[in-house]
């Protein structure tokens, strides 16, 4: 078994720690978050949306420096988000030392501890929903279940699932719309969102994707339109590694998403010197954001690596706040 951060007699016991430690201090801010985010007046308005934090965000935090996925609620809250992106795969080694039901729950107190909105979870490492094989298709769907069962227990809306399989148009236009359409029947069960996030191959491809949910034809299942992630082929048919081929235009590729959002991601990798993504318009996509008449959360999603994690978040955040206050 691995050696999965010393977790076996620890997990509860750092869940429990935290819950004291929370109650002790439930009423208190952090000055320095105070100071970082308020330093300047961004909007005499509330902004369109709300702010949510993707776990992915922290994820060298979990797998590198071994950190308590389980502090992710109080994490965020600190930061001053009102909404949590869970990450499917940051709890690997939890599930397999307590459990996938002690793992929710203990999630879903955290959370409601820290008095901030359980939004969707991101599902990876599960099987292809889109693989031309049916059986591995099938096992995939009932794969998936178990997280939307979990997204119920959290009161989430929504799991993001990924579209892999085969990136060949003609096949995938058939075994994705078939994968998503047995996942989101069963979601419909249990009033869950199955969201599709350009990810990479096919789900890059916005006119492709918007097709396929189009054919699924169902109401709960749509769009997670993402900032970035717009490589669609990657050298040797690889799912991540180097790029050969990006969609030609994101602005447009985000444009043609947003009508079937339910959510939305806003990717960041760094920042110039006035604070501006260095690869993306903020400005810009949000006005597509507005226009579009989304006002969910807006989940900031920081893949830098110039900056810390702690930092790539704040600069994303104060950025989409002050973009916003520029919008018409």
């Amino acid at each position: 078994m691995k050696n999965a951060r010393l977790k076996i007699n620890t997990s509860l016991i750092v869940v429990i720690l935290l819950v004291m430690s929370f109650i002790g201090c439930a009423n208190k801010k952090s000055k320095q978050e105070n100071l970082e985010v308020n330093s300047e007046t961004i909007s005499e308005q509330e902004p369109f949306f709300k702010l949510s934090l993707a776990q992915w965000s922290l994820h060298n935090f979990v797998q590198i420096e071994k950190g308590d996925p389980f502090q992710f609620a109080s994490m965020a809250k600190e930061m001053g988000f009102e909404g949590l992106e869970y990450v499917s795969q940051l709890y690997d080694d939890e599930i397999e030392l307590l459990g996938m039901d002690k793992v929710i729950d203990s999630l879903k107190t955290m959370s409601q501890l820290s008095n901030i909105q359980n939004v969707l979870i991101m599902v990876d490492h599960e099987g292809d929903l889109a693989d031309p094989d049916e059986t591995k298709r099938n096992e995939a769907v009932e794969n998936h279940k178990k997280w939307v069962d979990a997204a119920e227990k959290l009161g989430c809306h929504s799991i993001r699932v990924n579209t892999f399989g085969t990136n060949n148009p003609e096949v995938w236009k058939v075994t994705v719309v078939d994968g998503l359409k047995k996942l989101s029947e069963y979601a419909a069960t249990k009033n869950i969102n199955i969201l599709c996030e350009n990810h990479g191959w096919l789900s890059s491809d916005a006119p492709k994707l918007m097709e396929a949910i189009n054919l699924v034809n169902m109401p709960n299942c749509g769009t997670l339109p993402d900032f970035g992630n717009w490589c669609v082929i990657r050298d040797q048919g690889e799912r991540w590694g180097e790029c050969l081929e990006v969609y030609p235009d994101k602005y447009e590729g985000i444009e043609m998403l947003l009508p079937a959002a339910k959510a939305v991601s806003a990717k960041s990798y760094d920042f110039d010197e006035n604070g501006n993504e260095t690869t993306l318009d903020y400005s810009r996509i949000l006005q597509l954001v507005k226009n579009s008449s989304y006002t969910n959360f807006i989940g900031v999603e920081y893949e830098g690596t110039r900056l810390s994690e702690r930092e790539g978040i704040l600069a994303t955040k104060k950025l989409l706040l002050k973009s916003e206050a520029s919008l018409k």
